[in-house]
């Protein structure tokens, strides 16, 4: 599979990026070789390897699942630029 000038200018332009003809000229030979090196991929034979999430095996570390009211409302309030009243303070924005 070959990419032409045209090919690069259309993904340009749907990618809103602004490309002279010299840089489209450059790209166009980089294209053509990632997509030799995807090709080269397509010819390697998988058959019998199982797909990897990951190299090594990970194991979620799960908490126990308890349920609390929080009871930290003076902690998270003490973050905020403004509180009033044991809420968050923020200026109006209607008027």
């Amino acid at each position: 599979m070959s990419i032409t000038n045209e090919q690069v200018r259309h993904i340009a332009r749907l990618a809103r990026i602004a490309m002279s003809d010299d840089e489209l000229e450059q790209l166009v030979p980089e294209l053509n070789n990632i997509l030799g090196w995807v090709e080269q991929l397509g010819e390697v034979n998988t058959d019998g390897v199982e797909p990897l999430t990951a190299v090594i095996p990970n194991t979620l570390r799960l908490r126990e699942d308890k349920v609390t009211d929080g009871d930290c409302r003076d902690d998270v309030l003490a973050n905020a630029p403004a509180a009033e009243h044991g809420f968050f303070a923020v200026p109006k924005v209607i008027e």
